[in-house]
């Protein structure tokens, strides 16, 4: 071993531009296979992994040994060679070894495997490095490059990117699932959402976005429920109706979806990702026929229910699929006693209203619609819930002095990506969860 660590070093996924050439790589000691007299050590970067070959005596002595445990920090400067069983089709030959920050410990949760083979709180509890493990990483690179095209998306359309308070007067949502915190001797919360000011914001841009956490403190244990998560928020203003929101969700959805394909194919095999196709026209249903529909094919009667539970998300998502050969459904006319305050009633059917959830593979993804604009309104849509007009004084300040016909929606990140992965729980597809027993790591 040389004491003097190389400065210059490539990334793993750069190895193909150097065959034949020596070159040096830092990383993650990964993982250590033996056969024979042939030891093959794998070292991850922060872009995937390399394989260096061991054959001769005295190479890699700490690793082959097992004095040096996985997950030490390491360099190793070795030849590029074409490799086709080796992963990425490269490995290095004649490796020699830098230690640069050692491991003595073993791991609580071995991380050499293909999968991470420990039950979801293991994995939640360890997530500082179990989110090293290549699968778990691919996640979160989709993750990264969703927002990133979320913003491409919404820019190339005329929207400004802005960033809104997380610490409000009033709750978004008029409801009690908030969880409050002492500001100076006064009551706030965290916000439900960016919808009060995004709509505000239509006022100073007519079309604004946000990427950012949303906290509900919803006393949920599912599966697909966390209280804190990454909302995809936008809002534009001078539309018809909601349809034109929804036109606009369809435009953002097939971008992202075409840059993960162009962008992350790696990632996407070692999630187990499959991306959807986006139909030029995503099929759209009424609320209330949809619980007709439900009724006529399962012979489960929820009309008068203000809402679709998970189960009729399913049904309907396998109609869709059926009929219409796509993962998505937008459900129109969401009854108005479900919708908060803020959303236009259908004026042909005023108790229903300008909404839609878009449904991906039968899961509830995207909620939006289209919200009131004059003043009035408002007045009485604050009466009629019995709700005060004080804790929402400046924000009703925004529509007495000219607001134009708008609407919006806001994307689940996680649950976008539970869907796409086919994770079984929010939780993995979530960084460092937030739940109902979980405030660490």
């Amino acid at each position: 071993m040389s004491a003097t660590l190389v400065v210059q070093r490539i990334r793993s996924h750069e190895l193909p531009a150097h065959a034949g050439e020596r070159v040096h790589l830092r990383g993650w000691l990964h993982a250590v296979r033996r056969l024979g007299g042939i030891t093959f050590v794998i070292l991850r970067d922060g872009w995937g992994t390399v394989q260096a070959v061991a054959e001769a005596p005295g190479q890699l002595d700490p690793i082959v040994n097992g004095e040096l445990l996985p997950e030490s920090v390491i360099q190793l400067t070795g030849t590029v060679v074409v490799a086709p069983q080796a992963p990425g089709g490269h490995e290095l030959h004649n490796p020699e070894l830098d230690i640069i920050t050692p491991v003595t410990e073993t791991l609580p949760v071995i991380l050499g495997k293909k999968e991470v083979n420990a039950s979801l709180t293991t994995q939640l509890d360890h997530a500082v490095f179990v989110n090293r493990h290549p699968t778990r990483r691919a996640v979160f690179r989709l993750a990264a490059v969703t927002m990133a095209a979320f913003r491409e998306a919404l820019a190339s359309q005329g929207f400004t990117e802005i960033q809104t308070p997380k610490l409000v007067a009033s709750a978004t949502e008029s409801g009690a699932n908030v969880f409050s915190v002492d500001y100076f001797g006064q009551r706030a919360y965290l916000a439900q959402s960016p919808q009060f000011y995004k709509q505000i914001m239509v006022g100073v841009f007519e079309r604004v976005f946000e990427v950012g956490p949303v906290f509900r403190a919803e006393p949920h244990d599912t599966t697909r429920h966390t209280n804190e998560y990454v909302s995809l928020d936008m809002e534009m203003g001078f539309i018809n109706d909601h349809f034109d929101v929804m036109a606009m969700l369809r435009t953002v959805l097939a971008h992202i979806f075409a840059t993960l394909q162009a962008q992350c194919a790696p990632e996407l095999a070692l999630a187990g990702a499959v991306l959807p196709e986006v139909p030029p026209t995503i099929p759209h249903i009424h609320f209330a026929e949809a619980q007709d529909l439900i009724l006529q094919r399962h012979g489960v009667d929820v009309r008068g229910e203000p809402d679709l539970s998970p189960q009729d998300e399913r049904w309907l998502g396998e109609w869709a699929r059926a009929e219409h050969g796509s993962d998505f459904l937008f459900v129109t006319g969401y009854p108005m006693a479900k919708r908060p305050f803020y959303t236009h009633p259908d004026p042909e059917r005023p108790g229903y209203s300008n909404s839609f959830d878009l449904l991906f593979r039968g899961t509830e993804l995207v909620t939006g619609g289209q919200r009131l604009h004059r003043y009035g309104d408002y007045q009485a849509a604050l009466a009629a819930r019995d709700l005060p007009e004080a804790p929402f004084a400046t924000y009703l300040e925004t529509f007495r002095y000219g607001m134009p016909p708008h609407g919006g929606f806001a994307v689940g990140l996680e649950r976008l990506l539970m869907q796409l992965t086919g994770a079984p729980n929010l939780r993995l597809t979530t960084l460092f969860p937030r739940d109902l027993n979980r405030l660490a790591p």
